[in-house]
């Protein structure tokens, strides 16, 4: 009967075409004339699909490669086997004369696919066939007799179509313990069941609310005043290690508010270090000056110190090195200097010296006074020595936006100034020019400025300026601290190893 070959392992080749298939006997239909082979193999590669199956008229030679039965001692391979079976090695069976078993050898065909075989002594294989198995070899072999007349193809298949593949393309599989290893761990990773995976979301906020994070800053906050450091992340007993130039002698505690004044502050300001800078009204500010110069500190030192202060601020404001170099002697800055005639333009003029000295071209601007102050007089003089030049009327100053302008219009005691008409020209012409704007000791919040500046300088102490001055910056003139203890003011000097400092609204 046909059901008796039902789990043979058979070799079909169905000429150079459609190649040669391998696979164990699922199925043979007598009506249809044809016969189903589960888990194929084309050409010596597995078949994606579970089952194929040929009619009779596309069989051109079928080999038997193993024969189920109870009986079988040695066989040319089992459902394991098969994966890696020889491809090459078939095996040609018959009935013997006297009827007992058969023991035949398996002839090598160069027709069949090749594989890599597994690491067995596979030279040569005996099959041992019982008589009933002959019996049903016979049967078996007049009914593929039958098929084989039969003409017509047909191949069914779940998915894939085996004869897409090219006859002669074999794509060699991949053996060994390395290749097992991975499958192995693609299993591990990729292995689990779709259905297993949960339907809902990952609560990130349930999670979040596992974590004690006040304890754990708490923890922090403990550690660093016990040890006197600042940390990140979790404390550790490690022992605090020092660089070459730190201190491993403890210190005192860092007191930041250094300078007291004798009134409460209008505006406090602190420095890049973190000590505090309060300001000082215009009245005691103009008494410390005073004092001052009472004890030797003349306003040709106090206006030579802010010059020089002014100046380098501007030089760093300008491009410092990267400007000012024996390279770039074709694009020499320009700054316009605006002074007005009073003791701040008698700045400005000492600034726009040490400007010029270093080879800035300066532009002047002062308007044309009957009688001036002997401090703008003597500037003046000087200034005339270097090559900056001096004009008094605003259609004179450059049309073109220039490098920097320096304001020294405004003052505290001539407010009348600013009624004046070139005052009000220069005003506009600043305003129209888009340069940006450093003013020099301008005067305090309440007073209304013509001109927006983006930096501001102050001297000695900082006055409560206000958003219109922009940043403002703090400049040594040469105050020493016992006449700030005579004004009433405890100072300790918040410049360090400078001379001009920036100062951060609190």
């Amino acid at each position: 009967m046909a059901t008796d070959w039902l789990g043979s392992i058979v070799s079909i080749n169905c000429g150079e075409s459609l190649g040669v298939y391998q696979g164990r006997v699922s199925a043979v239909d007598q009506v249809s004339q044809t016969i189903s082979l589960t888990r194929p193999f084309h050409n010596g590669v597995k078949c994606l699909v579970p089952e194929v199956t040929f009619r009779a008229g596309d069989i051109t030679e079928l080999k038997i490669l193993e024969i189920p039965g109870p009986g079988d001692s040695r066989q040319c391979g089992d459902s394991q086997q098969m994966d890696t079976a020889m491809p090459g090695v078939g095996c040609q069976v018959g009935p013997s004369q006297n009827g007992t078993s058969k023991v035949l050898k398996k002839p090598m065909s160069s027709s069949a696919p090749q594989n890599i075989p597994r690491r067995t002594d596979m030279k040569s294989q005996d099959i041992v066939i019982s008589p009933q198995q002959q019996c049903s070899k016979s049967y078996m072999d007049r009914h593929m007799e039958t098929l084989s007349q039969s003409k017509g193809f047909r191949r069914r298949h779940n998915s894939w179509s085996s004869s897409s593949r090219h006859p002669n393309q074999v794509t060699p599989k991949k053996s060994g313990l390395k290749n097992g290893q991975m499958k192995s761990k693609d299993d591990e990773c990729f292995g689990d069941d779709i259905d297993e995976i949960p339907d809902t979301d990952f609560d990130f906020e349930g999670n979040l609310a596992l974590f004690d994070k006040a304890a754990v800053f708490e923890e922090i906050e403990t550690y660093e005043r016990r040890s006197g450091t600042r940390s990140r992340g979790t404390p550790s007993d490690k022992p605090a290690r020092y660089r070459h130039d730190e201190n491993i002698l403890e210190s005192e505690p860092i007191v930041y508010r250094r300078i007291v004044v004798p009134q409460n502050p209008h505006k406090e300001f602190c420095t890049d270090s973190g000590l505090v800078v309060p300001s000082v009204s215009y009245e005691l500010h103009k008494k410390l000056l005073a004092v001052a110069e009472k004890h030797g500190l003349s306003l040709e030192r106090r206006l030579e110190m802010t010059g020089v202060c002014a100046s380098q601020m501007a030089l760093s404001l300008l491009g410092g090195p990267n400007r000012l170099n024996p390279k770039n002697v074709h694009q020499r800055p320009t700054v316009a200097l605006l002074c007005g005639p009073h003791v701040k333009g008698a700045q400005g003029i000492s600034c726009g010296r040490h400007l010029s000295n270093h080879d800035v071209h300066v532009i002047l601007f002062l308007p044309n006074f009957v009688k001036m102050l002997e401090s703008i007089t003597n500037e003046l003089n000087l200034f005339s020595k270097t090559q900056g030049q001096q004009v008094s009327s605003v259609k004179d100053l450059p049309d073109t936006p220039v490098d920097l302008v320096i304001n020294c219009l405004d003052c505290h005691e001539n407010a009348f100034l600013r009624d004046q008409p070139w005052y009000k020209a220069v005003v506009d012409w600043a305003n129209q020019n888009r340069a940006p704007v450093l003013s020099i000791d301008p005067p305090i919040s309440e007073m209304e400025l013509g001109i927006d500046a983006k930096w501001s300088l102050a001297l000695g102490l900082p006055l409560p300026l206000g958003e219109r001055a922009g940043r403002v910056y703090l400049c040594d003139i040469g105050i020493p601290q016992k006449v700030f203890q005579e004004v009433g003011i405890n100072y300790h000097s918040p410049f360090g190893c400078k001379f001009v400092i920036p100062l951060h609204s609190t």
